[in-house]
C-alpha cells in the first residue's frame, strides 16, 4: 500500500500523507505545503530551521514522533522537558489537540514525543487501509541521553523508546515490510 493523502495543517503551513504501520500506529510524512501561506508562527518540527531544511533537501528523514494520550493536560505536566503549548487542530470532522513548541522546536531534539489527544476516540488509522508494513521497534541516540530518558520515564515511555549515547540526536524506526525489514 502507499501513503494516503492526509490533508493540510493551515496553522502550520504544512501538509501530510499517512501510512498505517500497526494498530493505531501510523507513519506521517509531513512537509511544508508550497501552496500554503506562511504561518504567522514558527512551523512545527523545526521546519523553519535552515539546518533542518538543508537536511531534508538531501532526502526524507525520521525526525520526530508523537504519542497518543487520553489526558493531554496531565501528561504535559509529567514531562521534565517542555513539550510546548496544547494546540487545538481540526480538519473536516477530525479534531485533535497536540503539543507544539511556540518556536517550532522538537522537544529533546526530536526524541521526546509530541503528545496528541484525538477527540471522540477517533484515530487516523480507523480510516487507513492495511499497508502490509508493521512497526517493529524504535531506538534513539542523543549526546545527553539522561534528560531525554527522564522525560520519557515521566511519560511512561521508557520501554517504548530506548535512548543511548550518540554524538548527534538520531531517531530510528525498524519496519517489517513485504520486501523485508527496513530501518528509517
Amino acid at each position: 500500500a502507499h501513503p494516503q493523502p492526509g490533508g493540510k495543517h493551515v496553522a502550520m503551513g504544512t501538509h501530510n500523507a499517512l501510512l498505517r504501520i500497526g494498530a493505531r500506529v501510523y507513519l506521517e510524512i509531513i512537509a511544508i505545503d508550497p501552496h500554503a501561506a506562511a504561518p504567522k508562527r514558527s512551523r512545527w518540527m523545526d521546519l523553519d530551521e535552515p539546518r533542518m531544511r538543508a537536511a531534508l533537501a538531501e532526502g526524507p528523514a525520521l525526525i520526530h514522533w508523537a504519542v497518543g494520550t487520553r489526558d493531554i493536560e496531565n501528561d504535559v505536566k509529567r514531562s521534565s522537558i517542555d513539550l510546548g503549548e496544547i494546540m487545538p487542530m481540526q480538519r473536516g470532522d477530525s479534531r485533535w489537540r497536540l503539543t507544539v513548541a511556540e518556536d517550532g522546536h522538537r522537544p529533546g531534539r526530536g526524541l521526546v514525543p509530541t503528545l496528541i489527544e484525538w477527540a471522540d476516540g477517533r484515530h487516523p488509522t480507523d480510516r487507513l487501509p492495511e499497508s502490509g508494513v508493521q512497526l517493529v521497534t524504535m531506538a534513539a541516540e542523543h549526546p545527553e541521553p539522561a534528560p531525554v530518558r527522564e522525560a520519557l520515564a515521566g511519560l511512561g515511555l521508557s520501554e517504548t523508546l530506548k535512548v543511548t549515547y550518540g554524538r548527534t540526536p538520531r531517531l530510528a524506526a525498524m519496519l517489517r515490510t513485504p520486501r523485508g525489514v527496513v530501518t528509517l
